[in-house]
């Protein structure tokens, strides 16, 4: 593969998130994306960034106001900097979950966020993609983008199911075909990771999700907005219960 279709294939990961700024306040508006881009995984600890001329371009502002929302981000220790041939912008591996680290971290995370409020907008979103993607159909490209999503979450190692799993829901509201549903949630999905990275994955949770994610596909695929819409409604339900069990 090219370096120029390595850079396109890398800039399509981040289509869910990555739009055009507001006149006015593209500082702002871009570190929103890019942090979303980090806490949602769609760049993986460890791989680079797409080049600032592709992110500029995307976002619509210079690349002298990419390069301070970057040096925002690297001064956070979320991103560095790495020169030669083989340099550019690389996300910094996440440090260990507070589940496995301190009550410190895991209270940090906690405090400030309306975890119910999150929980509610999060199901009103994926509920509402779901019914979408079955009651309209999918052509046959998003259905196999859709099929692809969902097997990456089967055959995800542990450490990587989450970053999966999130990709996989990312799609499928993506493919509901509305732009602002898909930015409003890779916003509410960046906040329920954080509150999922303060508990433990557990393996039978897990496969009951993919019992679910499955059954999912499935009623997208028959068209049948009803059970697609039950489906996604009982696996938020299933995130909520955890979370509440654990942070509450």
């Amino acid at each position: 593969m090219t370096d120029t279709a390595s850079e396109g294939d890398a800039i399509a990961r981040l289509n869910p998130v990555l739009r055009q700024v507001r006149a006015g306040n593209g500082f702002e508006e871009a570190l929103e994306q890019i942090l979303q881009v980090v806490r949602l995984g769609l760049v993986p600890g460890g791989e680079r960034l797409p080049p600032e001329r592709e992110l500029a371009e995307r976002m619509g502002i210079s690349r002298v106001t990419l390069r301070e929302v970057l040096k925002v981000l690297q001064d956070q220790g979320l991103v560095e900097a790495r020169r030669g041939r083989y340099g550019g912008t690389f996300v910094r591996p996440r440090p260990d979950t507070p589940a496995g680290g301190t009550e410190e971290e895991l209270r940090r995370r906690v405090a400030g966020v309306d975890i119910e409020d999150a929980l509610r907008f999060r199901e009103v979103l994926e509920v509402g993609a779901a019914g979408l993607c079955a009651s309209q159909g999918l052509s046959q490209k998003d259905a196999d983008r859709l099929l692809a999503a969902l097997t990456a979450t089967h055959d995800a190692p542990l450490p990587e199911y989450r970053r999966q799993d999130t990709l996989f829901h990312l799609t499928l509201c993506e493919l509901a075909g509305s732009a602002t549903l898909t930015a409003q949630y890779a916003a509410v999905r960046a906040t329920v990771n954080d509150l999922l990275d303060c508990i433990p994955l557990l393996v039978r949770n897990l496969e009951h999700s993919q019992q679910q994610h499955s059954a999912l596909v499935e009623a997208v695929l028959e068209r049948n907005a009803d059970a697609a819409r039950e489906v996604m409604r009982e696996h938020c339900c299933g995130t909520a219960a955890l979370l509440r069990g654990f942070l509450a």
